[in-house]
């Protein structure tokens, strides 16, 4: 008798009896329970027989399943001790999965990807991220400079919007020139609580974001260009001269170091951070080395 997929119901309710497993709410756990949306999800990734695919928090292997049975290899990292021989169960008919019981935010990548995923063509991060720490995680692979292709993932809707937007709006924020920065954003689908288990308290979104094959700038410090663009949003409804006042060491004794600053990458000071494209925060940032008043 064929094993029916992780992704419904029925099978994870199977899994989770089997094994007495109970959902940890500090690690974010809902899984998925919906063949048609990771269908999707594989589908907007373009995922073939070449892609090596890294996914994050597979849970109970919902996703990696049908991942596995179109990519390469798959190379999937749970923190999770509990959810390791649930997966390594679940997915035993499939050689090329890798589990890895490891933290994301703390692993060698780059030592992984060369260990499993070398001579896949392209790379492809995959996943329905953990919504707690979605942000710090898809920040440090972009600026790890792996070689990622492009990220496909779910993750809470704000935050795939503040990923997503344009200038000007409401969502646009330091997120979004990050992302601007490093990739193409686009989005995928909405996707409705009841295709998880626990369904969450917070609506989902795909998000696709393509490597870009040089950042969208040039900037010879992006910690210091990131720390120029965040500091326009310390407090969205102040103007970015209010708000590098507090950006800068002694900031409020260099009011018009800062005016200075402002008028010379010929950006008004009344302006709002949201206002500003990521071509004027070069700007700003390039005019930086000419006032060396003005330390962050």
């Amino acid at each position: 008798m064929e094993n029916k997929d992780i992704a419904t119901p029925s099978r994870t309710r199977e899994l989770l009896n089997k094994y007495g497993f109970n959902f940890k709410k500090s690690l974010g756990q809902n899984f998925l329970v919906d063949v048609n949306i990771i269908q999707k999800i594989i589908d907007a990734s373009e995922i073939d027989a070449t892609t090596g695919v890294i996914e994050i928090g597979p849970g109970m292997g919902s996703l990696t399943e049908q991942l596995a049975k179109r990519a390469q290899r798959v190379m999937a990292f749970e923190i999770d001790q509990r959810l390791i021989p649930i997966l390594n169960d679940s997915l035993s008919a499939y050689s090329n999965v890798n589990i890895i019981n490891e933290d994301i935010l703390k692993a060698d990548i780059a030592h992984y990807i060369q260990e499993y995923l070398s001579h896949c063509e392209r790379i492809m991060v995959v996943a329905n991220l953990p919504y707690y720490i979605t942000t710090p995680i898809l920040l440090n692979l972009m600026q790890r400079s792996l070689p990622v292709d492009g990220y496909v993932v779910m993750m809470q809707k704000e935050v795939g919007e503040r990923l997503n937007a344009q200038v000007g709006t409401k969502a646009y924020g330091s997120l979004s020139i990050v992302a601007q920065y490093y990739t193409e954003t686009s989005k995928v689908l909405t996707v409705p609580t009841t295709v998880f288990m626990p369904p969450p308290n917070v609506e989902s979104i795909v998000v696709k974001l393509m490597q870009r094959p040089h950042p969208e700038v040039a900037v010879d410090d992006e910690e210091t260009f990131f720390k120029v663009t965040r500091g326009a949003f310390t407090q969205r409804r102040k103007t970015i001269y209010n708000n590098y006042q507090s950006l800068f060491v002694d900031g409020k004794k260099h009011k018009k170091v800062i005016a200075a600053w402002l008028e010379a990458a010929n950006i008004d000071f009344s302006r709002r951070g949201e206002t500003l494209s990521i071509n004027e925060f070069e700007q700003l940032y390039s005019e930086l080395k000419n006032f060396p008043e003005l330390e962050i």
